[in-house]
């Protein structure tokens, strides 16, 4: 579920995604997927296909959704997982990389996209 909201973060522009492991030291949830949208709609858009990407693909809907309408942090919750999608200032000044220092990063890379040229 972490990777699906991660790869579809990154498939509409989402950068610095991080998935971390806090099974150990959080008990509500398993893994945080922590990344940054450019600006209000943005992170708006991005929230909005995490949910319908995991619904699709999981069949799992959020159990709750936090911040939506500022834009700035939107948390989606969706039990063993929290998506975290933050504005670049409000991302910083949180720094939950830093709070969850003691937390494991799971390994995710962001896909390869290979640009075909376009002929006219």
């Amino acid at each position: 579920m972490a990777r699906v909201a991660a790869e579809a973060i990154f498939s509409k522009k989402g950068v610095d995604i991080v998935l971390l492991d806090v099974e150990d030291a959080f008990f509500l949830t398993d893994v945080f997927v922590i990344a940054t949208g450019s600006s209000r709609p943005h992170v708006q858009a991005l929230a909005e296909y995490v949910e319908e990407r995991v619904a699709a693909v999981c069949g799992v809907k959020p159990l709750r959704v936090e911040g939506e309408n500022e834009g700035e942090w939107v948390l989606i919750d969706f039990g063993d997982v929290i998506v975290h999608i933050f504005q670049a200032g409000p991302r910083e000044y949180y720094s939950l990389e830093r709070l969850w220092g003691d937390a494991e990063r799971i390994r995710w890379e962001e896909p390869v996209v290979i640009e075909t040229p376009t002929e006219f």
